[in-house]
């Protein structure tokens, strides 16, 4: 797995749980997901993003987004 499957699994988890918790908690929770939504979009403008640094720095192969 690359560090870019793994950043979009984990933000896919992120959101999906978020809305989860929404369902079933309370709506607040949807800020997770709103969170997670734009974190990846200022990923995608910028190239910096904590959950690749982090999942570099576990040994993942760097991918063509994330190098």
């Amino acid at each position: 797995m690359t560090v870019d499957r793994a950043v979009l699994a984990f933000a896919g988890a992120v959101v999906l749980i978020g809305i989860l918790l929404a369902l079933l908690v309370n709506i607040w929770w949807l800020a997770l997901s709103v969170f997670a939504g734009l974190n990846m979009l200022q990923a995608a403008f910028t190239g910096f993003c904590p959950a690749a640094m982090i999942f570099k720095s576990l040994g993942l192969k760097p991918g063509a987004a994330f190098r």
